[in-house]
């Protein structure tokens, strides 16, 4: 009867050390500790590396410790299938701050609480698609977008004709000597400058 946790992470900048302590604190030590960052709710259990491998690992009568049901998924029947995948296999599912989930109860409990957690995917979408056509109109309307960004997406490393231009009065300045420069990487260096 192995004790096992796993986190998981939406964006490569985000960190599941909050997780990992909060799950730590509960004096609970784990044999086998699984996780997927930069990984979204919204991509199926399954289809997760760590989580397929924890799928792998885990075995009847062993417990599976999670920081939120969120972090199994944010798709409403896909979380509810997994749940119920792993009571199918005698695994129990210990949420932080529920306790252990089982049959009947548990997995009605399981049920909204992935249904809140896929209304609030839904929500984050509205949001982000609301912000896109905000900053859309303000920079058809005044050049800039509404938080005063020139473009649209992430902003540029560095100006594309500044680059080339002091890379051409410089020598012209190596690749490496541009890069230092700017503080841009090599790839934006070929992508400003035509190089390769």
């Amino acid at each position: 009867m192995s004790r096992i946790s796993y986190y998981r992470v939406s964006s490569g900048d985000q960190s599941i050390e909050a997780q990992r302590q909060a799950l730590a604190s509960g004096g609970v030590d784990f044999e086998f500790e699984f996780q997927d960052v930069g990984i979204s709710g919204a991509v199926k259990a399954e289809d997760r590396p760590g989580f397929a491998q924890l799928l792998q690992v885990a075995r009847k009568g062993d417990t599976i410790h999670v920081y939120s049901i969120d972090r199994l998924g944010r798709d409403a029947l896909d979380v509810q299938a997994t749940v119920r995948r792993l009571l199918d296999k005698g695994v129990s599912l210990d949420v932080r701050g529920l306790g252990v989930i089982g049959r009947g109860v548990g997995e009605l409990i399981v049920a909204v609480l992935a249904q809140m957690a896929d209304m609030e995917r839904g929500r984050i979408k509205e949001r982000c698609e609301s912000g896109r056509q905000a900053a859309r109109a303000a920079l058809e309307a005044t050049g800039k977008t509404h938080r005063g960004k020139e473009s649209l997406g992430r902003p540029k490393a560095a100006d594309a004709a500044e680059v080339r231009a002091w890379r051409a009065s410089n020598g012209p300045a190596t690749i490496r000597e541009t890069m230092k420069r700017f503080g841009i990487s090599k790839a934006t260096v070929a992508r400003y400058c035509g190089t390769a």
